[in-house]
């Protein structure tokens, strides 16, 4: 089972400001789910995420 991240999470995590985060959801760069008002993005597809942008 995966683990779920927030944007908050992975702007921190690649010290980035949360709208970006944000942005990269928007464009369809990064996947996310919404569960109510929340985002929520898991850890495979962080990792699909990075692969892609190296």
């Amino acid at each position: 089972m995966d683990n779920y991240y927030t944007p908050q999470e992975i702007a921190e995590k690649f010290k980035v400001k949360i709208n970006t985060v944000y942005k990269w959801i928007r464009e369809g760069k990064l996947k996310a789910i919404k569960v109510g008002d929340l985002w929520r993005i898991s850890e495979t597809e962080l990792k699909r995420f990075v692969e892609s942008n190296n």
